[in-house]
Parts: C-alpha cells; sequence; structure tokens
C-alpha cells in the first residue's frame, strides 16, 4: 500500500504559524478538533513531549517527526504541516525544521505505526524532497508528491523500517586513534569496518581495543600473580597512531537484507545472543541494527 494512501487532505496544513516544534504540534493537533473529534489532548501533549524529552525528533533535512503511542486515541492519525519560514528551534544539522510530520495511534498499534515513520523518513531522505514540498502550492500537491514518491507501507514490519541508515565506519587503514575517537564521538561500542564503495569487511568493538592492550589475557586471568614489566594501556596509547584497524577487525559478523523480518532478527539476536546486525544491499553496507533499537522502537515505542 502506498504511504500517500494513508494521508488525508483536512490533516494538511500548508502554512503553519509556529515558531517551535510544540507549538507546530498544537496548531496540527486542532485539525483534528476542528473535525469534531473530542480528544483527550492533554494526555496527547504529555505522551508527545514524553517522546520527545527521550529524544528529539527532529529528523534533519528540514523534517520533523514528532510521535507517541497513546491509549488517548482509537485510531491512527496522520497529520503534516509545512512552515514556510522554518521554526527557530536549533537542528543537529542547521537547517530549519519546515516540515512537522505528527504521528498519533494506539498503543496497540505498532507495525502500521513504525512503517508509516519509516515511510515518512524515507520520503525525507530523498535528494530534493524539502525544495519540492516548500514549492507544492496546494494539499492535494503535498500529497501527489509524496505518491509520486513511490513510498509504500509493507505487510510485515521488515529491519529497513527500524534500523539506523547512518552507520559509523571506518577503513583497514584507520588508526586505533581514530576509532576510539569514533567511538566516542557517536557513543558507540563498535564500528563498522568498510572497504572500496562501502563493501563491508567486518567490525571492531571496544573489546578488540582492550585485547590490544592485553594480548596475554588468558594468562592473567589464569595466573593471578603474573607479573607484567609495564602498564599495557599507557604502551598502547603510544601506538594508537600506529596500530591500524587491519591488524584488530573482527571477519565474524552477522548480516540481513533489508527485507528481512523483524521477528526473525529479533530470533536470531537471542539464539545467538548479539547485540547488532548489519543490513547490507548487495555486500554493500546500507545500515545496522542494534538489539536496543528493537526494545526502544518495537516495544517501548
Amino acid at each position: 500500500m502506498k504511504l500517500a494512501n494513508l494521508l488525508m487532505e483536512r490533516r494538511v496544513k500548508m502554512d503553519l504559524l509556529a515558531r517551535s516544534k510544540d507549538e507546530a504540534v498544537i496548531e496540527l493537533l486542532e485539525l483534528i478538533t476542528s473535525e469534531g473529534i473530542s480528544l483527550d489532548l492533554v494526555a496527547i501533549l504529555h505522551s508527545i513531549r514524553e517522546r520527545e524529552d527521550v529524544e528529539s525528533t527532529s529528523y534533519g533535512r528540514g523534517f520533523a517527526f514528532p510521535h507517541a503511542r497513546t491509549d488517548a486515541v482509537r485510531e491512527m492519525y496522520i497529520l503534516l504541516g509545512v512552515s514556510r519560514k522554518g521554526l527557530e528551534e536549533k537542528t543537529a544539522d542547521n537547517v530549519p525544521v519546515h516540515v512537522v510530520c505528527l504521528l498519533l495511534t494506539p498503543s496497540t498499534i505498532a507495525k502500521l505505526y513504525l512503517q508509516t515513520l519509516s515511510g515518512l523518513a524515507a520520503f525525507a531522505r530523498t535528494e530534493g524532497t524539502l525544495e519540492k514540498v516548500l514549492a507544492a502550492a496546494t494539499k492535494a500537491d503535498l500529497i501527489k508528491l509524496i505518491g509520486d514518491a513511490g513510498v509504500t507501507v509493507d505487510k510485515e514490519l521488515m529491519v529497513k523500517d527500524v534500523m539506523r541508515h547512518n552507520v559509523a565506519k571506518v577503513t583497514p587503514d584507520d588508526t586505533l586513534k581514530e576509532v576510539a575517537n569514533r567511538m566516542f564521538r557517536f557513543r558507540l561500542s563498535a564500528l563498522a569496518v568498510v572497504g572500496e564503495n562501502d563493501r563491508l569487511l567486518g567490525v571492531i568493538d571496544d573489546r578488540d581495543l582492550i585485547k590490544a592492550a592485553l594480548p596475554d589475557y588468558k594468562a592473567l586471568i589464569s595466573n593471578l600473580n603474573y607479573s607484567i614489566d609495564v602498564e599495557p594501556f599507557e604502551e598502547l596509547l603510544k601506538q594508537e597512531d600506529k596500530i591500524k584497524v587491519a591488524q584488530l577487525y573482527d571477519r565474524d559478523y552477522e548480516v540481513v537484507s533489508p527485507e528481512t523480518k523483524i521477528v526473525e532478527v529479533a530470533a536470531m539476536m537471542i539464539f545467538k545472543d548479539i547485540r547488532r546486525v548489519f543490513v547490507t544491499d548487495q555486500d554493500r553496507l546500507v545500515g545496522v541494527l542494534l538489539r536496543k533499537d528493537i526494545v526502544n522502537m518495537v516495544i517501548r515505542g
């Protein structure tokens, strides 16, 4: 089913007056009440703001996706608003938010909710989308634009609906220092190792870094009186610009495709006790799915 088939002109506003995301949400909720639908707006706003406190829903590229799963609604609502001037709030990519996509769904709905969010994000990622949205003159033009993008909502919840598209990565020629810096910057415990054209080669994680400092760790464990002549971490720091990823990374990793069902990946993660799987398309790295993403997005919402 096309994502555009879920949209209604009466739930689109082409000229938001709001100057903040919170004001935009309130303005979009007025579209529902103008239909004569009675909702507990206080409870809905609380759910949206609670979700926003966990993590900002400003996606980048001029889009924001405030959303909530709440028992205050009995059906899914998709509300779209366009701010010609752009909201005043700061964004990670310094592109002002011009398009606010508000999604409300009952707590009992998960699959359609996530797929709709994923579809809207896919629409936002398309090059030139923001300019086309701002050029749309009418509500019908905006919905047609989304329809022409060909974004669909599938019957099953897939990896592509939940995965992270921006994957932190390094190459075999990068140094240990560069790995540690990226892990710290992105608050990650592992990085993908890629070759030419983003071909996935392996993974390097924090355990690999510690093993580089403690090559005789097994001897340490088996003999607590084992003597070390030098401080291993200090020695490692002296070599951090010389040690290459190629010397450390692991070639044993799990891969799935964007079309793999989430339930299958979740079962594999439990069975193999793994925290992440990489997502590839013809050997090219296109995403990563973390175990905590399934908890945060699918279970918690």
